[in-house]
């Protein structure tokens, strides 16, 4: 029943955010953010405890609970414009977005490689990526399964509505996808792929160090860059004013010598400087509100 009210939920603003005003829609999502942070409950006091990690404070200092605010904003605004997409112009996209390095995607595929870009959960990635089709530059990128499957349905088709394409990153009742072999090939075809890659808790995730603090991020970016040879540059989102920021950062080297998991260690390490960097200048954009330390799991 709760999978279904979820459900129910986007598909009912998917369709009246759009015809609604702008400024209504964005103050109902505002008013939304602050009163789930006056609430304090269980997600807030998670991303008030990311955020302590991020700046290195307390997460009782008041500056936090004052960023957490703005976080919370920040992830509500990403909801609403999520869903007031296809009522924004391309025209609106493409002037509003400042992006630096932007070039290094262009020139890239442009040359005729592939590239992966990796990204953590910030500012408005479905925007981002709408800015990048709209730049002349369709990529591929995965998601994982969401309940009910109606609902994973609807955003898929949402975002190919948009020009991208998405690979479920599990199989129709569980098991693995063939979504790595099919990336590798869009890459190998000279295509941009995009891959959200700053979680994942299993076992099969990289261990790095971030923000002083052990956790484990996909392997994917650096697996698929070792594979095919096309370049992996993290990157990095934020809300600009009422625009949008990207940041693409610097190519992350492949290692001239070491074991293939020895090179993959190494690059997911860089990745996550990069990620570092980014949500250090944007930390009110970094929309985590999930445990993402090892330190901070529930022992098994």
């Amino acid at each position: 029943m709760a999978d279904r009210l979820v459900a129910w939920a986007y598909h009912l603003g998917w369709v009246l955010a759009p015809k609604l005003p702008e400024a209504l829609v964005a103050w109902a999502f505002r008013l939304i953010a602050d009163v789930m942070w006056w609430r304090h409950g269980k997600s807030v006091r998670r991303l008030e405890s990311n955020l302590a990690r991020v700046t290195g404070k307390d997460a009782a200092d008041p500056s936090v609970r004052d960023l957490s605010r703005a976080g919370l904003r920040s992830y509500f605004r990403y909801w609403m414009e999520a869903l007031r997409l296809p009522a924004i112009s391309k025209e609106r996209i493409l002037s509003g977005t400042r992006h630096i390095g932007g070039e290094q995607i262009f020139d890239t595929v442009d040359g005729g490689r592939g590239i992966v870009l990796a990204l953590p959960h910030m500012g408005n990635w479905d925007l981002a990526g709408a800015w990048l089709i709209h730049c002349g530059y369709p990529f591929t990128t995965v998601m994982e399964r969401l309940k009910p499957e109606s609902l994973f349905d609807r955003f898929v088709a949402f975002r190919e509505s948009l020009g991208m394409e998405v690979l479920p990153l599990t199989a129709k009742g569980g098991g693995t996808a063939h979504a790595f072999g099919v990336l590798a090939q869009r890459l190998r075809a000279g295509r941009a792929i995009c891959l959200p890659a700053e979680r994942d808790l299993t076992e099969r995730g990289v261990q790095v160090d971030f923000f002083d603090g052990a956790t484990r991020m996909v392997a994917g970016p650096a697996l698929l860059s070792l594979q095919t040879g096309a370049p992996l540059h993290p990157a990095s989102l934020w809300f600009d004013g009422k625009g949008w920021g990207v940041r693409i950062h610097p190519e992350i080297p492949i290692p001239a010598e070491g074991s293939r998991q020895e090179k993959v260690t190494v690059m997911t390490q860089a990745m996550a400087r990069a990620f570092e960097e980014g949500i250090a200048e944007h930390p009110e954009d970094w929309h985590m509100l999930q445990r993402i330390w090892l330190d901070d799991l529930e022992p098994r």
